[in-house]
């Protein structure tokens, strides 16, 4: 439908190649399905009454709540109220009173913004007192504009669009690590089925044969401005799904009976995902918005409001029991010991030696793994690179191989984080930046994910600047609570790994290309917060924090200036956020309230921003050296230096501190941001 209009009444679709079933007892044998659950058809007809009524109630509900908070997306939920009824109370498997069963079967509203109707499902369901639902979008309520993990059946934060179906993936892959015989289920929109990340997900599902996962699109070919981009054209979307290899099932959506036949057949299917298309149409059931463009994002008023809830109202049978929704078993909880140095095997290194801190990466993830089972990884392709083929050597069923597909390496990893593992995606720091929103929607959610990014900087050398992050400190400063680490040789990056695991909550370590000389022992601590002084006096006159490779450039500068008699204080803020602030401040005052950054990243969020805020209020000011402009390939000594990072950078920032030091009152100020 372009342009308004209603669309023509919904009639049961005739069979596709993928076909609408009909009966349990129609399952092509070619799919070599068994029953999960049950193993014989079940008669749903004495079901039908009461899930009438309970989507005739969603819709209500929905249609309530968002008139009373004056915004939200009441035909969105109207769509999907079916869809929601047949599930939750005809074929999921979860305990109301006990959202961290193990066992429960898994929701992902990919489609966040229909939240009202999945509050609505926990009214109904008497997680939640129905008078909650009053409360949405209020500044105190935790039933948000879109779902986030406040609510303790919230896996994952979703309303950006389509993120769900690639945590999903994560919650899926995560009950075949711990054993368990849940299945996931998450509801898309047609309209985020445009979005890349999708794909990426079904590429992997099939892959995985994630038999477990069942997905269901709510096409209701509607848009926010416009119709969808294939609208009702059921085919359009059918083939696709079968292409990437998903069981594909179309269905009337707001067909009861078909949606519960056509989720039977999903868990009953062997050896790849279930894609349910289940054509539908925005504002069911209010006869004057009913597949009608423009309501989107609009909630009802007045004499509109009054009308539809009157419609919809008329549309109650009889009063019915809700079905009962079976409890899944009971299991042990899985073990949530709080790691330490003292359970992990770390890989040791001699004083003096060379290693890069990619490869310390990998040798402590694979130790880490064999201390803990709810360790798991992920790789883009570039396993090799990252070294994290150490932690796929040793634990190849906790590896998981994404390709080169980002927004589903992140995605799952916070599906996986979401119930219970530990997970740690690595790739190029750059390739990162390809699932940023992805890492913004994990901080929303506080996701226990640990992020890790190699091949930083220009260090990395010849490869040019396609290859060189240049603003992942940046991206990952700024997500909320994300711990951001950047270790300068392998002792430390071994110790930081461990401390990642142990810390609740997301983090990031930046590793580099280059082999680094070894400075540390394994005496020596590493905290998150914390830093180390490799270099100081009493008679010191500069201070220079460096982090990464720029900690030997640092000692290098210190090595020559101290020859001339000029005395450098060095720091290794191997913690970046949060950052060392006590050790900062020290430092400033003590070296004429003058600090120097220096690091291999861009100007802007890096680590000269961090160091600026926190020592701002102390009266200390920071020059910066950091990359100013697009680099090009070279060596690395080459690019440090010619990008204005490497030792003699420094040794002439230092020197030229000094002379501002020494400028007589009326010249150039001292102490000049830069």
């Amino acid at each position: 439908m372009v342009g308004g209009g209603v669309w023509p009444p919904l009639e049961r679709p005739q069979p596709y190649s993928c076909r609408l079933l009909t009966s349990v007892s129609s399952v092509p044998t070619v799919l070599h399905c068994v029953p999960r659950r049950s193993p014989v058809p079940v008669d749903r007809a004495p079901q039908l009454p009461a899930l009438r009524n309970i989507a005739t109630r969603l819709r209500i509900e929905s249609v309530r709540a968002t008139s009373e908070a004056g915004s939200g997306h009441p035909t969105s939920c109207c769509s999907a109220a079916e869809i929601m009824a047949a599930l939750f109370f005809g074929q999921m498997r979860f305990d109301p009173g006990d959202p961290d069963n193990e066992e429960n079967d898994r929701f992902v509203l990919s489609k966040g913004h229909a939240a009202p109707v999945l509050y609505a499902v926990w009214a109904e369901a008497g997680v939640i007192d129905r008078g909650q639902l009053s409360s949405l979008r209020q500044i105190d309520s935790d039933l948000e504009g879109h779902p986030t993990p406040r609510l303790p059946f919230v896996d994952v934060a979703t309303g950006s669009l389509g993120q769900g179906i690639c945590a999903a993936v994560g919650i899926a892959l995560n009950a075949r690590r711990i054993g368990s015989a849940y299945r996931t289920y998450a509801l898309l929109g047609d309209g985020e089925s445009a979005e890349g990340s999708v794909w990426e997900a079904a590429h992997a599902a099939a892959r995985f044969a994630l038999d477990n996962l069942c997905a269901i699109t709510d096409v209701n070919a509607l848009g926010q401005s416009r119709t969808t981009q294939w609208g009702h054209d059921m085919e359009a979307y059918a083939g696709r799904w079968r292409a990437f290899g998903w069981h594909t099932l179309v269905v009337d959506g707001h067909d009861l009976a078909a949606l519960l036949d056509a989720l039977d057949e999903a868990a009953r299917t062997r050896g790849r995902p279930s894609m349910i298309l289940a054509r539908t149409l925005k504002g069911k059931g209010i006869s004057f918005v009913e597949g009608r463009n423009g309501w989107h994002g609009k909630p009802l008023t007045g004499d509109d409001l009054d009308r539809a809830l009157g419609e919809l109202e008329g549309q109650l049978g009889d009063d019915t029991r809700n079905p009962t929704i079976p409890s899944p078993p009971r299991r042990a909880a899985t073990s949530t010991a709080r790691i330490s140095l003292e359970t992990v095997q770390l890989p040791e290194y001699a004083l003096g030696s060379a290693v890069a801190t990619r490869e310390a990466y990998g040798a402590a993830l694979a130790a880490l793994g064999a201390a803990d089972p709810r360790v798991v990884a992920l790789d883009a392709d570039v396993k090799n690179s990252t070294f994290s083929q150490t932690f796929e050597q040793q634990h190849p069923d906790r590896f998981y191989q994404m390709f080169i597909a980002e927004q589903v390496m992140v995605g799952a990893a916070l599906g996986l984080a979401s119930r219970g593992a530990i997970p740690f995606p690595s790739t190029f720091a750059c390739f990162l930046t390809r699932a940023a929103d992805f890492i913004r929607m994990g901080g929303i959610g506080n996701v226990n994910v640990k992020l890790a990014g190699s091949h930083a900087g220009v260090s990395i050398g010849e490869d040019g600047p396609s290859q060189m992050a240049l603003e992942d400190l940046a991206m990952m400063r700024a997500v909320p609570g994300c711990v951001v680490l950047y270790p300068c040789d392998g002792v430390s990056a071994a110790r930081l790994v461990i401390a990642a695991a142990a810390h609740t909550g997301m983090t990031y370590m930046r590793t580099s290309r280059p082999k680094t000389a070894v400075i540390y022992t394994a005496a020596d601590q590493f905290v998150i917060g914390g830093s180390k002084v490799l270099r100081d006096s009493a008679e010191d006159v500069a201070t220079v924090v460096a982090v990464g490779v720029t900690v030997f450039e640092a000692l290098a500068a210190y090595d020559e200036l101290d020859r001339s008699g000029i005395h450098l204080r060095v720091i290794d803020a191997y913690c970046v956020q949060p950052i060392d602030v006590d050790t900062l401040v020290r430092a400033g005052q003590a070296t004429g309230h003058r600090l120097i950054t220096v690091e291999d990243h861009g100007v802007v969020g890096g680590l000269g921003d961090a160091v600026s805020d926190a020592v701002a209020a102390h009266g200390i000011s920071v020059r910066r050296l950091a990359v100013r402009e697009v680099p090009r390939s070279g060596t690395s000594a080459e690019l440090l230096d010619r990008f204005g990072i490497s030792s003699r950078q420094i040794v002439k920032a230092v020197v030229a501190q000094q002379s501002e030091v020494n400028v007589p009152r009326g010249g150039a100020a001292a102490g000049h941001l830069l």
